[in-house]
């Protein structure tokens, strides 16, 4: 039991350090592509104004940080729960792990999926979103956007093919020991 409640505690530990580190980089990325996505929206989103003008990368770093982490204490528990019903601590580990790495891997590919949108389709079909007016360059703006909805989709995604990923594990295990 002990194994277990350790294998739990580890599980939520990683799941929110990859979401965190994810965040951070993925906000890096996002701020490449549009630096007024955060100036103009993200800083205000998160009461980072005047701090955010001085030192916007670092800004950027912990907007990520702070958008993030959430995910991976949601994901990391739920995951943790559901491969502390697995038969044997390794198989909670293969389980919830692999879960773990899907999950990421599905966010990550939406999230270039969400740039790819935002550069082709969003532009291409004027398609009008909530855009602030002093916005100067609209399409990195809306493709930035597209990038951080696309990551949070991805995130939801990933979370239930984890969860089902975990589940099929589950039942496989279970039919070889009958």
């Amino acid at each position: 039991m002990i194994k277990r409640i350790g294998f739990l505690i580890l599980i939520v530990t990683i799941s929110i350090l990859l979401a965190t580190i994810y965040g951070f980089l993925h906000n890096q990325a996002s701020y490449s592509i549009s630096t007024e996505y955060f100036t103009k929206f993200k800083f205000q989103q998160f009461g980072f104004v005047e701090y955010g003008l001085d030192t916007p990368r670092v800004t950027a770093r912990l907007i990520g940080v702070c958008s993030t982490w959430w995910f991976g204490l949601l994901f990391g528990l739920i995951n943790a729960i559901i491969g502390f019903c697995q038969p044997t601590v390794k198989v909670m580990w293969k389980s919830a792990f692999g879960a773990t790495i899907r999950t990421l891997l599905i966010a990550i590919g939406l999230g270039i999926l969400g740039v790819a949108v935002g550069f082709t389709t969003l532009i291409k079909y004027q398609i009008e979103c909530n855009v602030p007016s002093d916005v100067i360059n609209r399409r990195d703006f809306m493709c930035a956007g597209t990038m951080h909805n696309f990551s949070y989709l991805g995130g939801f995604i990933g979370m239930l093919y984890g969860i089902r990923y975990q589940l099929k594990i589950r039942k496989v295990n279970a039919l070889n020991r009958t």
